[in-house]
């Protein structure tokens, strides 16, 4: 919205043709993003604590992770609301509403924020269930998957709109997907969502960790939407992709202002209602650069949380033995004796430098 300023500049004030600049709107985003959550976290967390809507330990599958996270029992949840509402509104100031991704990124937080919203409603209100059912959650995140995948599939030119870049594989060989690449996209998005959720049950891991993958995936948008970057990086070239640098950006100061209040021992948790948006945002922006191959290294973390969840499930089922000793990954090394900010302060080491590594690769020819 603030974008359309620097046209009264030449008028007006000279001063006003910084907005058209993208780092400049990226900074005041973040820091946009990251005072409206300090600003109104207080109000959220007095509300749902009045409301009574807290935390239900009770809920866990383990008696280990019951009794160990005991204290967590009345701690407010569906801290999601603040956190995507804070990113939502300092998008719609700094980001530009005429790119196609603007309107993709918006939607795609608030369609997945509503799917948390109403899982978290359910493990609240009805003492039988602990939330949506699998089914039912993943047919609402393939919806929204395949239904941004379809637009994406759409946009600019059909063939180079659906391939898949493969890192330093030569571009002519990089496979186009026609009609299929929904699916791939769908795939892609219900897969990073279900992540960051996996990931979230420590104070602050998924929020962390969210940090240093949109500021990645920001640094990798921009170079995306700038011709001479792109070229010199042979990375494809996406026009109007320095846009989503803005909502990269918003979205870590957003974490950042909801770390403040969900850092051990927190007083609030985002629930599935921002730990579900926030994955699938992380999903599209890489999908929308072509990088979504990217996002298994940059995101290793989150893949990592997932993949000790799918091997434990899998063991169990086909040998009815458990590799982890509770998955996800996190929770096996509470059992190990790890305290809970040994484990979210070197996992957030760890994707730092996933980070700093993925985005160093691109010099790679």
């Amino acid at each position: 919205m603030l974008y359309y300023l620097h046209q009264l500049s030449s008028e007006w004030f000279g001063g006003l043709a910084v907005f058209k600049a993208v780092t400049f709107r990226a900074a005041f985003a973040a820091v946009a993003a990251f005072s409206l959550c300090v600003l109104f976290g207080p109000h959220l967390i007095g509300f749902l604590r009045r409301k009574k809507i807290e935390e239900d330990v009770d809920k866990k599958d383990s008696e280990f992770l019951k009794e160990h996270h005991a204290g967590k029992k009345h701690t407010p949840t569906m801290g999601g609301m603040i956190l995507i509402g804070s990113a939502l509104l300092a998008t719609a100031f700094f980001a530009r509403p005429d790119v196609i991704f603007v309107p993709i990124a918006a939607f795609t937080m608030l369609a997945l924020a509503l799917v948390g919203f109403y899982d978290d409603y359910i493990k609240l209100t009805q003492k039988g269930r602990d939330g949506l059912t699998k089914r039912e959650k993943l047919f609402f995140q393939f919806l929204v998957g395949g239904g941004v995948g379809l637009i994406l599939a759409l946009y600019n030119d059909p063939r180079s709109s659906t391939q898949v870049a493969i890192p330093f594989v030569d571009p002519n060989f990089w496979p186009t997907l026609g009609w299929f690449y929904v699916g791939w996209a769908a795939v892609v998005m219900v897969g990073s969502s279900n992540a960051v959720n996996l990931t979230d049950g420590l104070d602050g891991l998924a929020t962390l960790c969210t940090i240093t993958v949109a500021v990645a995936f920001g640094i990798l948008a921009y170079f995306a939407g700038h011709a001479g970057i792109a070229e010199y990086l042979s990375v494809p070239r996406v026009r109007g992709a320095e846009e989503l640098s803005v909502i990269c950006a918003a979205l870590a100061g957003a974490c950042l202002g909801f770390l403040w209040f969900n850092a051990h021992p927190a007083d609030i948790f985002m629930g599935d209602t921002g730990s579900l948006p926030l994955g699938g945002l992380v999903g599209l922006v890489a999908l929308s650069i072509k990088q979504e191959l990217m996002l298994v290294l940059i995101g290793g973390v989150f893949v990592a949380e997932a993949l000790s969840v799918m091997i434990q499930v899998t063991s169990f089922k086909w040998t009815g033995k458990r590799v982890f000793l509770i998955a996800p990954l996190h929770h096996h090394l509470e059992r190990k004796g790890w305290s809970e900010t040994k484990i979210v302060s070197r996992f957030f080491i760890v994707s730092v430098l996933l980070a700093v590594f993925s985005v160093a690769l691109l010099r790679v020819h």
